[in-house]
């Protein structure tokens, strides 16, 4: 069977419908078609009577006859109606559009079956099937149909004439072209270890299951060899630069970093902390290149545990880097670290934009000549221009921000690879951190320092802000400040939402005694960055913004989160924008503002938020209600992949077992070389080249 055989040359669909399918849904060859696997499947098998049908059923069939049609309506409501029986009652079968094939091609008192959703109305005091399937109750087998595939069409291919059934009958026409058993693409003894389905059996019944049970073992099938192949190449991955790039030997730990440990710490180290420090000492002194991700949820202090492991650096003689997304934060991290360092005789420079003429010449030439210990930049570091003596550490924070790209370049400044460091204060689910950092290894602060106060988070609706108000006032009077975010810069007709511009102005119509700052994404980055700078010194009390606050500045002196339509926001971002206060000794409040009528999953959201401040419960939350999507653009190049049958919200007993399958295989061969496995580097190999970018993480 060859599965690379062009999809046109399948009976029903030609050169035109191949373009289509191609273009819409993927499908370019028969194995593309045997991988588009339904959505969700109808028994056929049992025929309802019509006096057993309740308007909570999800899809029935009947059999019986047409007694008469009928025109109901008038102009564009006009929609033709049949009555049906089945000799224990009726129920009316409803078109709204093709009435005349309809008529023509469906006669009165022939037998027929018809399969739809049924919906009850009281008027008529029957059930309605709108726009139901028929067929010919005698040429119909619904013996030999089982349960019946359904299958996702896009918009664009459903105005083409793709349907369902159209694709089902595509499957099935493709079943029978090619009888011969589907190649396996797992050796026969990790199938029988396993106990899997064999992928020809999976296949089939992923499109035609007999009944639950098989569908649920093809399933799994499928599911675990999609994950394992994605851990298999991931972990190949990690071996084999483990085996080919060396990192620079860190073993020292010198007078920087003792100085600062026993002179200069602002305060003690929690115990995750010193934990996470010990776990990238190890990587910097064992030989390999440290490539670690660090989790750290908002406030947990993942900014000190950067600059320590920078003096690792520095004490063996060597250059460190940390590059933020945006000039604020790295002027930021400037400050703290030169607050931290004090008197400490280490030269630490920023790198940003607006860093020009002769003051950043003279920093490129130190720079290049050894004489600066710790560069704090943006994306100007990564210009070809800016070269290091010799750069030992790369920092990278809030990494969802930045390409591959732009990360592997600053990789590139140095002969020998820095270790890297990627920071993010997004906690990422176990299941979705395996896949999509898998060749990274994971350190996680999950303790605040000392003297933090949980952030109290409670939910209004918005017919209280009168008190919220008040709650402002009071907060502002005590010598704190408050920000209000707006999911929108100016009203939308579209969406019933408080909009920034509109915020602004009440806003300042509410607090005429207090200085207030405006921020939003569509603002030059300069007045941006200066409207956050005065909010930071304390020259406004109040700051109106969108998300743009969600990673940026540090304001120790906020207690006050309020957040608009918050039923807009996923939890994630909740948790975020929640983040910029309580990171002071003061206690801090969250407040959810929302309108009345929310969904039950919305209620379910803001009822976590106001419930905990644990960032690692709410991102595992948030993957059950969204999906692992997009996920604020974590996604790397190392797993581009496109996830068919598994989903990373669900599976997690699944992907825990695929990578141990991986982990297995790896250790078992680790040369890639036996002969037992070379079915397995064949498949891996074969699908680097589907998917074009399985390359590095970082």
């Amino acid at each position: 069977m060859n599965l690379s055989t062009d999809i046109k040359y399948l009976p029903g669909v030609g050169p035109a419908r191949a373009k289509l399918l191609g273009e819409e849904m993927g499908i370019h060859t028969f194995g593309d078609l045997f991988d588009y696997f339904p959505f969700k499947h109808i028994d056929r098998t049992r025929i309802y009577y019509i006096h057993e049908l309740s308007g909570d059923m999800p899809f029935v069939q009947l059999k019986g006859k047409i007694l008469s049609y009928e025109i109901e309506g008038v102009g564009r409501k006009q929609r033709l109606v049949a009555h049906f029986t089945d000799g224990h009652g009726l129920v009316d079968l409803v078109w709204f559009n093709g009435a005349k094939w309809v008529r023509d091609t469906y006669k009165e008192e022939k037998e027929y079956i018809v399969f739809g959703k049924p919906t009850y109305f009281s008027g008529s005091g029957r059930f309605n099937i709108t726009h139901p399937e028929i067929d010919d109750a005698n040429s119909l087998k619904l013996s030999t149909m089982g349960m019946q595939p359904y299958y996702s069409v896009p918009v664009k291919a459903a105005k083409r004439g793709l349907n369902s059934r159209t694709i089902e009958k595509l499957t099935n026409s493709l079943f029978k072209q090619c009888p011969e058993t589907i190649p396996e693409t797992l050796p026969q003894w990790l199938v029988e270890r396993y106990m899997l389905m064999s992928r020809d059996s999976a296949i089939r019944a992923m499109h035609y299951p007999q009944n639950a049970d098989a569908l649920n073992r093809a399933t799994y099938r499928l599911k675990l060899e999609e994950l394992f192949y994605i851990q298999l190449n991931i972990l190949k991955f990690s071996s084999d630069r483990q085996k080919e790039v060396h990192g620079i030997p860190c073993p020292r730990v010198g007078s920087m970093f003792l100085d600062f440990y026993h002179h200069h710490l602002p305060f003690t180290l929690t115990g995750a902390q010193q934990r996470v420090i010990k776990e990238m000492h190890a990587d910097m002194q064992s030989g390999r290149q440290m490539n670690r991700l660090l989790q750290g949820d908002v406030g947990s202090g993942k900014t000190l545990v950067a600059l320590l492991v920078m003096l690792l650096a520095v004490d063996n003689g060597l250059q460190a880097c940390i590059m933020a997304p945006t000039e604020i934060l790295a002027e930021q991290h400037l400050e703290t670290f030169r607050q931290f360092l004090g008197d400490m005789p280490l030269r630490v420079e920023l790198l940003t934009g607006i860093v020009k003429g002769k003051r950043r010449k003279a920093l490129l030439e130190d720079l290049a000549a050894g004489e600066v210990n710790i560069l704090v930049g943006t994306h100007a570091v990564i210009e070809d221009n800016v070269e290091f003596r010799n750069l030992g550490l790369v920092v990278i924070d809030e990494q969802h921000r930045f390409g591959v790209a732009q990360r592997a370049r600053l990789w590139r400044k140095n002969t020998v690879p820095p270790h890297v460091l990627v920071m993010t204060a997004t906690p990422i689910p176990r299941t979705l951190a395996m896949t999509l950092y898998g060749d990274l290894d994971v350190s996680v602060i999950n303790e605040l320092p000392p003297g933090r106060k949980p952030i109290t988070t409670v939910h209004y609706y918005d017919n209280r802000h009168v008190s919220l108000y008040e709650s402002i006032r009071q907060q502002i009077s005590l010598g704190r400040q408050a920000y209000i975010v707006y999911p929108l810069i100016q009203e939308s007709e579209k969406l019933d939402m408080k909009n920034l511009e509109e915020g602004y102005e009440i806003v300042c119509q509410v607090f005429p005694d207090y200085k207030i700052s405006k921020v939003h994404g569509k603002m030059k980055p300069a007045d941006k960055d200066a409207e956050m700078q005065r909010f930071a010194n304390g020259e406004t009390q109040i700051l109106v913004a969108t998300t743009v606050i969600e990673v940026g500045v540090n304001v120790p002196n906020a207690s006050v989160m309020v957040i608009e339509n918050a039923e807009r926001f996923g939890l994630a971002q909740l948790h975020q924008l929640r983040g910029r206060v309580g990171r002071g000794a003061d206690q801090s409040y969250c407040i959810l503002v929302t309108k009345y009528e929310l969904s039950a999953e919305t209620k379910k959201r803001i009822q976590i938020m106001t419930e905990t401040n644990d960032g690692f419960e709410i991102a595992e939350a948030d993957l059950k209600f969204r999906g692992p999507g997009d996920l604020e653009g974590t996604q790397q190049s190392g797993t581009a992949f496109e996830l068919r049958v598994a989903n990373l919200a669900r599976d997690g007993q699944v992907v825990q077992q695929a990578r141990n399958m991986a982990r297995e295989i790896i250790d078992a061969d680790p040369d890639q070389s036996k002969p037992e496995y070379a079915l397995l580097w064949q498949r891996l190999s074969q699908l680097g080249k589907d998917q074009q970018d399985w390359s590095s993480i970082s």
